[in-house]
């Protein structure tokens, strides 16, 4: 994987560049939709490549793992093949699904014992496992495991926590290094910076991840409920101790103005479910503003989804259209609004990787904050 940064902003951190994978060049910033068992919800393959132009999709080890299974996974050839996608693919490690079941799993140096959200059965990821497993899945790009820490969290449990991700990033490193990838293409794995909101942790532990000089950084544990002032500074020390040569990518964030907020502070990479599983629920994200689109004033609206001219998919359908398939539960409702806010995500780091080159990313970015977080 190589990363090649073709344009700074002078103004701020923000840089817009290129990743080149086996699978393709994945141009950043850039907004990866979440395709959590290998589908991106009510989104075909086929309108992920030729109307939205998703460039990398993520998948999630843990649902995979569980369900359809790794070895059916590798029958197949791996996840590519699989689901029909022929360009890059990222997995998380699973460490986040697994955290966030706190009342099923326990967590050991070995790794962590949980129970299946499906059937209940026992299972454990390590950090040597879940190498394994992302090497049958197969994907571009994967993550080492961590403990995603909750919040509010204490120093002192902040701190134990760090050191053990720090202690399992060393064991899945050895054995990332000891196998091989199995379907003919080079696989990266990515350490994450853990550390909750204390800024002495999150420094050491990106000072610790980027001494093992991997071919890409993650920032995890962010956007867990924290405010997002707490989130902005974190980022402002991370991606100051990060090395600038290397992609960083920020999990499971988020809104689109913490996308812009991030990109001004280093950030290259971005995944959430934020706008797949709002817009089944009819939040719709516009260049105007957040539209609730199951709201009266609509019923009779017949605009377009964003009728400023910009080029979103789908904006041929009015509002009054989308809101009487929204509210009368047609599937097709649950389709436009993905499609959109999808379209519409990717338009935003677009147009951030434009500004940057251009020189004017940080004006841009201040007005379009205001703008993104107007109820219409």
């Amino acid at each position: 994987m190589k990363f090649e940064i073709l344009h700074k902003d002078k103004s701020t951190r923000a840089r817009a560049g290129k990743i080149i994978t086996a699978h393709g060049v994945i141009n950043t910033p850039i907004f990866m939709p979440v395709g959590t068992a290998g589908s991106v919800k009510a989104v075909h393959q086929r309108e992920l490549v030729n109307d939205i132009n998703a460039e990398i999709i993520l998948g999630n080890t843990y649902h995979l793992y569980l369900r359809p299974g790794t070895e059916v996974i590798r029958q197949a050839g791996g996840l590519h093949k699989f689901m029909n996608w022929e360009r890059p693919l990222l997995t998380d490690s699973g460490g986040y699904q697994v955290f966030s079941l706190a009342e099923n799993r326990k967590l050991k140096e070995e790794g962590a014992v949980f129970s299946s959200h499906i059937d209940g059965s026992k299972h454990t990821f390590t950090p040597e496992n879940i190498v394994d497993i992302q090497r049958l899945i197969g994907a571009d790009i994967i993550m080492a495991f961590d403990e995603c820490t909750p919040y509010p969290c204490d120093y002192r449990y902040a701190a134990k926590s760090m050191e053990l991700t720090h202690r399992w990033l060393e064991r899945g490193i050895r054995r990332f290094n000891e196998t091989e990838p199995l379907y003919g293409h080079l696989q990266h794995l990515m350490p994450i910076v853990q550390g909750s909101t204390y800024k002495d942790l999150r420094k050491k532990s990106a000072e610790t991840i980027a001494s093992f000089n991997m071919t890409g950084n993650a920032i995890g544990g962010l956007s867990v409920g924290e405010p997002e002032e707490e989130m902005y500074e974190m980022l402002d020390t991370v991606t100051g101790v990060l090395p600038e040569d290397k992609p960083r990518y920020l999990m499971g964030v988020g809104m689109p103005v913490n996308i812009l907020e991030a990109i001004a502070l280093g950030v290259d990479m971005f995944d959430c479910v934020i706008p797949t599983r709002n817009g089944r629920n009819g939040m719709l994200f516009t260049s105007e503003g957040i539209i609730n689109i199951k709201n009266k004033k609509w019923k009779d609206d017949f605009t377009l989804l964003d009728d400023n001219g910009t080029s979103f998919v789908d904006t041929q359908y009015s509002k009054a259209y989308l809101r009487h398939l929204v509210t009368s539960g047609e599937i097709l409702g649950a389709q436009i609004a993905t499609l959109h806010n999808l379209s519409f995500y990717l338009w935003l780091v677009r147009e951030a990787r434009k500004k940057i080159a251009d020189g004017d990313f940080y004006s841009w970015k201040n007005i379009m904050v205001k703008k993104l977080t107007a109820r219409l």
